[in-house]
């Protein structure tokens, strides 16, 4: 291991954070050739491959709080990209037009974003690091 430039870098939650920084600053220059962040990208991706998909199983796939998903759906829902439909008592999401015609883009900006940090960290280690992550994330949820 190299030697670390601050006192923090032994810290899980520094070292995360830092991280996170890094591949947000990465996945927003990939994504822009959506025109949006990859949060909404992922969310109508979500959408997109599962129409009616309902905003709990959303939260879930995305591993975010149902009351974030909302505010990402009624942003969606504005710009054009999403609707909502009202079923009994629960709510399900469908992609516009506009949403669907955008998929290839959106696929194409996660495609390239993977194959930017597999290049600066490759891809062994890549996705050795993408598989830990996620089941530290999921351990400590």
């Amino acid at each position: 291991m190299e030697k670390c430039d601050s006192k923090y870098c032994s810290c899980l939650q520094f070292s995360a954070n830092a991280l996170s920084r890094v591949m947000t600053k990465i996945s927003d220059e990939e994504f822009a050739i959506t025109g949006m962040s990859s949060s909404y990208a992922f969310l109508l991706m979500t959408v997109n491959e599962k129409p009616g998909v309902q905003p709990k199983e959303i939260s879930q796939q995305m591993m975010l709080t149902p009351s974030t998903v909302t505010r990402l759906i009624e942003k969606m829902e504005y710009r054009g990209f999403l609707e909502r439909k009202h079923v009994g008592r629960t709510t399900e999401v469908y992609p516009t037009p506009k949403s669907l015609d955008l998929h290839p883009k959106i696929q194409e900006a996660w495609r390239n974003l993977y194959a930017r940090y597999a290049e600066l960290l490759g891809k062994e280690n890549a996705d050795k690091l993408t598989a830990d992550i996620y089941e530290a994330a999921r351990t400590l949820e």
